[in-house]
């Protein structure tokens, strides 16, 4: 108990210190680093409370791929050498709409407290029933895949459309450019492919490109 006490705290302590480090940095690169090192610590404290599926969905998505493509996306973006006239300058035109945003999570999560703190037909922990056999990976499957199936196949669907959104954005057609051709590639024989030519003494042969 002392060990899991010490190992709790510890990573309760580096997750907050890693939290205040991502938006105390001067370095946009480091607070890329410290958000990688802050989701490792709370997918640990999930680790060890139990969830063990949430923890390592942190783990492997979080730290795996979103963290990492934050990181490749400040690399390329290169802002280190970009002005810093995010509060002066005509460039502060996107302050207002922040915190309008801001304002709206912060209402959002007055909201969600209320609720859980004034709901008078709130299952409480003590009355669920746990079935130590199950683990909580295939409990959570059996809700998801069940009573949440339809959500479940809506959010996919979502990402998908999101996906190929982003493809047809970004995607740009270049000019002058030599580009292959894998269809007409696979579909050649042998007479599209060898032509014989009869060669006249002292001339040559015109090779088109």
């Amino acid at each position: 108990m002392i060990a899991h006490a010490f190992f709790f705290y510890f990573f309760s302590i580096m997750a907050i210190f890693s939290a205040l480090m991502v938006i105390a940095s001067r370095n946009t690169v480091n607070s890329v680093f410290f958000l990688i090192l802050d989701f490792i610590s709370v997918g640990c404290l999930f680790i060890m409370v139990g969830a063990e599926f949430i923890g390592m969905i942190l783990l492997i998505v979080y730290v795996g791929a979103v963290a990492v493509l934050f990181l490749f996306v400040v690399m390329m973006l290169n802002v280190a050498q970009q002005k810093q006239s995010w509060f002066i300058g005509k460039k502060a035109t996107h302050i207002p709409s922040g915190l309008l945003v801001g304002l709206l999570i912060f209402l959002e999560l007055l909201v969600v407290v209320g609720g859980w703190q004034y709901k008078d037909n709130l299952m409480s922990s003590s009355t669920l029933i746990i079935n130590e056999q199950i683990s909580n990976t295939h409990q959570l499957g059996n809700v998801l895949y069940t009573e949440y199936f339809l959500y479940f196949q809506l959010s996919g669907i979502i990402l998908l459309l999101a996906m190929i959104g982003a493809i047809i954005l970004t995607f740009r057609k270049r000019d002058n450019v030599k580009t292959q051709s894998y269809l007409k590639q696979i579909s050649r024989d042998r007479s599209s492919s060898v032509i014989l030519e009869e060669v006249k003494f002292n001339k040559g042969v015109k090779v088109d490109d």
